[in-house]
């Protein structure tokens, strides 16, 4: 992985080195060196959009899904690095160029996220131990649930005491409920493993034995829950990002040919 990492980077790094002396000679020259790096910078955004393409047609062979991965990856920094040099500074005046900037970095910002949770959400998703189908998880939570609110009714009848069950229909019904601690869970967090323990251990000094045993098949549920909510709220991010990363680069691809359209005509 690495060797094939670092030889994109190599490739990138003269290629950006080829367009930079190029466009050096130019201007040196009293030419126009925005032709020579917008058009180097056309190419590489045609390329980073061929990715998309290959998803959909994954019988192609055309390389694997990791090359490209990798390629897509070096491309879109390449372009970064290219739109600096067409461009000349990091924010441009005029409001046509600035709305194409802003698609421009809002496709370079979704990417990088992307890439991020591409490369650590798969390791904490094992870290958690378990496996869980995302459109099932709605059913696996209201599963839960119902066994929760089975055992502190259970527990009611059983004990003659509603101390339980008073405190489930104060907290941690509200757990129960729906996926909770999306936010936390996304950066990685264990708010949700904390407050699960905290309440439990409030509880448990208000109990006697047998709705201790009650308490720790729910606490037992709960983990499962949170265990759930885990999945839920990476595989969520995992699934709706391209939801802003693909549509912002269908719109740069947009806005770049509009741009190669009115240069043309402008010159000609």
């Amino acid at each position: 992985m690495m060797k094939k990492l670092w030889g994109f980077l190599v490739i990138a790094v003269l290629f950006f080195t080829l367009i930079w002396v190029w466009t050096s000679k130019v201007e040196n020259s009293l030419g126009y060196p925005e032709f020579i790096s917008g058009g180097a910078l056309f190419f590489i955004i045609f390329l980073l959009c061929l990715f998309n393409m290959r998803k959909r047609l994954p019988f192609l062979p055309i390389w694997s899904a990791h090359k490209w991965f990798l390629f897509h990856s070096v491309a879109g920094f390449l372009a970064l690095s290219l739109f600096w040099l067409h461009a000349g500074v990091l924010w441009p005046k005029g409001l046509y160029v600035q709305i194409l900037s802003l698609l421009f970095y809002g496709a370079t910002l979704s990417g990088i996220v992307g890439l991020i949770m591409e490369k650590v959400y798969p390791n904490l998703l094992t870290r958690i131990g378990s496996e869980f189908i995302y459109e099932r998880i709605p059913r696996e939570i209201a599963e839960i649930r119902n066994k929760a609110e089975n055992l502190v009714l259970e527990c009611t009848e059983k004990t003659g005491s509603d101390t339980l069950a008073q405190h489930y229909l104060e907290t941690l019904g509200w757990f129960f409920q729906r996926p909770r601690f999306f936010l936390n869970n996304i950066f990685g967090g264990q708010n949700s493993q904390t407050w699960v323990k905290e309440q439990c251990s409030i509880l448990e000094r208000f109990l006697n034995e047998a709705e201790r045993r009650y308490l720790e098949q729910i606490f037992a549920l709960a983990e499962t829950k949170r265990k759930i909510d885990y999945h839920y709220s990476l595989q969520t991010m995992l699934k709706t990002w391209l939801l802003v990363h693909v549509p912002l680069a269908a719109a740069v691809m947009t806005m770049v040919v509009w741009h190669l359209i009115v240069i043309q005509v402008f010159f000609n």
